[in-house]
């Protein structure tokens, strides 16, 4: 399954891709995970153990072997940060699962996990060679020149997640990892951050046969407005854009633009709770697994198929939205859909929630927009893919 994404959107590209998987059971599903009280971030709990192996599996630890000390840049409260990390692959293999290991769990926002090829993969250690500490700051994307592919994550809430029988994202001989962490650095206090040592346990596969996965992600535009009796210099939308980019940098800015102008016609932005965006598909696929990503301010997000037409289906439905509960999810049944079909998320946002939660409480009020900060929000449903 491959979503459409305009030419002009270059600081899109990397997300809006991709592809496939198949059955032939185009039965409806809703997935959600259960309802619960909005709450911050949290620190507290710790993931399961492991499921058993399947057959043909393995286990592979990755991840930091110094520990970083995170550091916010810009005057901001949230740093990126990207490390390559070296599974070892000396033959093919699937990624059939994954366990991340927030080793400072009060810090880490959510991971990411980017497929590099060989050739990436040395670029990527040339970035890593000429950055001072580990690793090197990487807001929005890998940081790493070209396609690369989303083929594990992890947020609150989530523990280990096993892909589908007979399905895995592929990872060819020499291929290495970027770990894109998220550090939330809002509740840190007088005593700084700490450090960190995460990492993932990867659940490796070396059948044959099976069939490959990769990760579709479907996003909408912010315009949240600063909640009635608030006032501020961010309330203003332009000034809070201006903001984004200062402490992101110019293609975070962008990327508000661009979005407003795929999910809108270019017209202009039309503040309230809720947003959405209707995405068409390239390539036909089936969907096996979903989530939905957004940050401390979000109510509820939803994720459609062909929407509003006989064929419409739901994909993610989650009513009541909590940032400690985003795990990806199996749908009930897959489902399958074709070129020409319409993807759709809605995102419900409260900006009055900025007063309720202790580490937006001592912020300034600002109209949120779409950012990599944990005080900016995202609309982001998150789908497992496959061939049909």
């Amino acid at each position: 399954m491959r979503f459409a994404r305009p030419a002009t959107a270059a600081a899109l590209a990397a997300t809006l891709l991709l592809a496939a998987c198949g059955t032939n059971d185009p039965e409806p599903a809703a997935v959600a995970p259960p309802a619960s009280p909005h709450t911050g971030h949290s620190s507290s709990g710790s993931a399961p153990p492991a499921s058993p192996l399947r057959e043909g599996e393995r286990f592979v630890e990755v991840g930091l072997k110094t520990p970083y000390t995170p550091a916010a840049p810009n005057g901001g409260t949230d740093e990126y940060r990207c490390f390559l990390v070296d599974p070892g692959l000396t033959e093919a293999a699937y990624l059939t699962g994954s366990r991340f290991q927030p080793q400072n769990a009060a810090i880490v926002h959510h991971a990411i996990f980017y497929r590099l090829s060989p050739e990436q993969a040395t670029s990527a250690a040339r970035v890593d060679a000429g950055t001072p500490g580990e690793g090197w700051t990487c807001f929005g994307d890998s940081g790493v020149e070209g396609q690369t592919a989303w083929v594990a994550h992890w947020a609150p809430g989530a523990g280990e997640t096993l892909m589908p029988s007979g399905f895995g994202f592929t990872m060819p001989p020499g291929s290495k990892l970027v770990m894109q962490v998220h550090y939330n650095l809002l509740g840190s206090g007088d005593g700084g951050p700490g450090t960190d040592a995460s990492g993932m346990q990867m659940r490796l596969s070396s059948a044959t046969g099976l069939k490959p996965l990769e990760t579709g992600l479907v996003m909408a535009p912010i315009e949240l407005p600063c909640a009635p009796g608030e006032t501020g210099a961010l309330c203003d939308r332009d000034t809070a854009v201006a903001d984004v980019g200062t402490r992101f940098g110019a293609e975070s800015a962008e990327t508000v633009k661009q979005l407003n102008q795929w999910c809108n016609g270019g017209a202009a932005p039309k503040s309230g709770d809720t947003q959405s965006c209707d995405q068409p598909i390239e390539q036909s696929g089936t969907v096996y697994m979903a989530a939905g990503h957004m940050h401390l301010l979000g109510r509820s997000i939803k994720v459609e198929l062909n929407p509003g037409t006989a064929k419409a289906q739901t994909l993610l439905d989650v009513p009541q939205y909590n940032f400690d509960n985003q795990a990806l999810v199996p749908l009930a049944k897959p489902i399958k859909v074709a070129k020409g079909d319409t993807v759709r998320v809605t995102c419900t946002h409260d900006a009055t929630l900025r007063k309720q939660l202790p580490q937006l409480q001592r912020l300034p009020a600002r109209y949120v927009v779409w950012g990599e900060g944990t005080s900016d929000e995202m609309c982001l449903g998150i789908l497992v893919v496959g061939p049909q």
